[in-house]
């Protein structure tokens, strides 16, 4: 928890610019000095323009507003922030950070090393599943943000994500309630949907935003953007649908059909996340509705949702539980409390724990505000190395012949200290070699928890395998019995290029070519064992074994007697459930060889080669 007295908020949006002032109490509570709305504009959409618009908007704000606080805490605006709930299943907690790290370059649509991501663990459901929420803004984003606040003279020392500012802000100010409750906050270009039921959270961000409604009526009234903004805050609502008489007003007519288009749409999508939310995330059905944002404050919004959600509706009050300070016009804040979720949400981050707590600041840029702290410190230090120059240059004429003198006296030193570097230079390259020796072995032994990982999931996989074959041919034969297990697995290294088992045909399997097909170079003829048939491939200089291939030969229960394709369907079975395996590389797993039947016992072989996504190094 911070402890700064006076602290600034803000949030850039799409489409505007919000800024509060607050302070700590005496009772540990926040307080609201100040606060602000600028429109921005079109231009605040376009990241061509996007930061000079936020830095002009920000610079005149503080010069308005005659404010004095130099600390901010910041909020990425919604259509620029990546967030998804992703499921882990129970596992270790020493694991936890390695799935998340998996779950992130599976899930985040930008390279790991172009965004800078953050993730909080919000509890556990029933089935001991791990909920995280997992966020995501690229560097280059929060980094402008930081280039925006250094130049308006602000240090910025927290960078949040809307929905999750959004999720502290209701949590603090109506805890009370239990029951499933929804928020939708409607901004500009993006729409954030939150769920909030027993101290669980879910959301949602939805692409679209009440620019939409402005530039379809700037374009039918052919109007300029801003123009046309001013009218639809003026003069726009929510066409109420049915038969109504329409208005007079050319222009209200015209933004009202548009309006009820674009609310159709959101409603839409809101409606999809509820049955998502409720038949995939185990909710209940919400009993009532919050809206927030800027453009949920035009008329009818509420009973357009009233009338398609059958819920109550009422409008997101983020100062409930905030004391306001008496210069603050209580008037003016509450046409606007609605749209100030998100600052209130920065501004309990300095007051206490909240809820969900991330802090999206890149590496480079805590370098840069680490270098700026000591930026005195090297004035001083650089002013301090200028006098002491000055001061050597004026007795360098002297010192100059004594120096050289000195130097002829230091040469057999300086020799008999290069030949010691020399054999230090050595030493310490061998050190460097033992060291690299080392690194591998831990490698090795941190990677031993994963075979026993790999292995269950290739177990898993079986049973899978033998649940669905019973299941389809029990239509066929009610209780028949299946079995598949592994008989005998080798493993063999990787090299690249090296090919250790190509797939071949496999007779009477759906989709394969029989027998007669010529085989490519390389490849091993029918029945030839897994691993015979191609030679192995020497390590060349240079090359590291990078990654393993194990062979699996599978028997299963002889089932041809049911179905003639049985046994092929097996063997795909068995193959599809391995490639699913995020512990395994489907592109490289596959079958090889032929389907061998055993008619002395009713049972039949087959091979795969496995690649693991994680293998040993060598």
């Amino acid at each position: 928890m911070l402890n700064t007295k006076s602290f600034l908020t803000v949030d850039f949006g799409a489409g505007s610019l919000k800024l509060a002032e607050f302070e700590i109490n005496e009772a540990g509570g926040l307080s609201l000095k100040n606060f602000v709305i600028k429109p921005l504009g079109l231009e605040a959409s376009q990241e061509t323009t996007r930061e000079k618009v936020i830095l002009t908007a920000l610079q005149e704000v503080i010069a308005e507003k005659g404010i004095k606080s130099k600390v901010v805490n910041v909020c990425a605006p919604g259509f620029h922030v990546f967030s998804k709930f992703v499921k882990l299943p129970p596992v270790d907690a020493a694991k936890v950070g390695q799935i998340i790290q998996y779950e992130a370059q599976q899930n985040v649509p930008f390279p790991l090393s172009e965004v800078v991501w953050d993730y909080q663990i919000l509890g556990s459901a029933a089935s001991g599943e791990l909920e995280v929420l997992l966020v995501a803004v690229k560097s280059d984003i929060v980094e402008g943000l930081f280039r925006v606040a250094d130049q308006a003279k602000l240090t910025l020392q927290l960078c949040d994500a809307s929905p999750a500012a959004l999720c502290n802000a209701f949590r603090y100010n109506y805890g009370e309630l239990e029951d499933c409750t929804m928020l939708l906050d409607i901004g500009a270009k993006t729409s954030n949907l939150l769920f909030f039921e027993k101290g669980k959270v879910f959301s949602r961000s939805i692409n679209l935003g009440a620019n939409a409604i402005t530039q379809d009526f700037a374009t039918e009234a052919k109007l300029k953007f801003d123009d046309a903004e001013k009218i639809k805050i003026a003069e726009g609502f929510v066409s109420l649908g049915g038969a109504y008489e329409e208005p007079d007003n050319p222009h209200q007519a015209a933004i009202s059909k548009i309006a009820r288009q674009f609310m159709t749409k959101l409603h839409i999508q809101v409606n999809q996340t509820l049955q998502f939310y409720r038949g995939q995330q185990g909710g209940s059905a919400p009993q009532r509705l919050f809206l927030s944002g800027g453009a949920s404050i035009m008329p009818y919004t509420a009973q357009f949702f009233a009338e398609k959600l059958n819920v109550p509706v009422e409008y997101f009050n983020p100062f409930r539980n905030i004391q306001i300070d008496s210069s603050v016009n209580l008037e003016e804040l509450s046409r606007v409390a609605h749209g100030l979720g998100e600052v209130v949400g920065l501004g309990l981050r300095n007051l206490a724990n909240c809820p969900v707590e991330m802090n999206l600041m890149p590496d480079s840029t805590l370098r840069w505000q680490s270098f700026n702290q000591k930026k005195p410190y090297l004035i001083a230090t650089v002013f301090s190395l200028a006098l002491v120059a000055g001061a050597v240059g004026l007795m360098f004429d002297k010192l100059a012949a004594n120096k050289e003198k000195e130097a002829e006296r230091l040469q057999p030193q300086v020799t008999e200290k290069t030949t010691k570097s020399d054999k230090f230079k050595q030493a310490f390259g061998k050190l460097k070699k033992t060291r690299s020796e080392a690194e591998q072995t831990v490698q090795w032994m941190s990677q031993r928890y994963y075979w026993g990982d790999f292995l269950g999931e290739m177990r898993r996989a079986l049973i899978r395998s033998e649940d669905g074959i019973k299941k389809k041919l029990s239509l066929q034969k009610p209780g028949i019995e299946s079995g598949i297990w592994i008989e005998q697995m080798t493993t063999a290294p990787n090299l690249g290029s090296t090919s250790v088992g190509v797939a071949v045909p496999m007779p009477g399997m759906t989709g394969m070519p029989g027998e007669g097909v010529p085989r490519m170079p390389g490849e091993m003829p029918p029945g030839v064992p897994p691993g015979e048939g191609v030679p192995p491939q020497p390590i060349q200089p240079g090359q590291e074994a990078s990654a393993n291939i194990v062979t699996f030969v599978c028997r299963a229960v002889n089932l041809t007697s049911i179905d003639p394709s049985a046994n092929s369907e097996i063997a795909y079975a068995v193959e599809n459930e391995i490639k699913n395996s995020p512990l395994i590389d489907p592109k490289a797993t596959t079958l090889v060889g032929n389907i061998v039947p055993d008619d002395s016992n009713g049972t039949f072989t087959f091979t795969l080669n496995v690649t693991p996504l994680n293998p040993l190094k060598f």
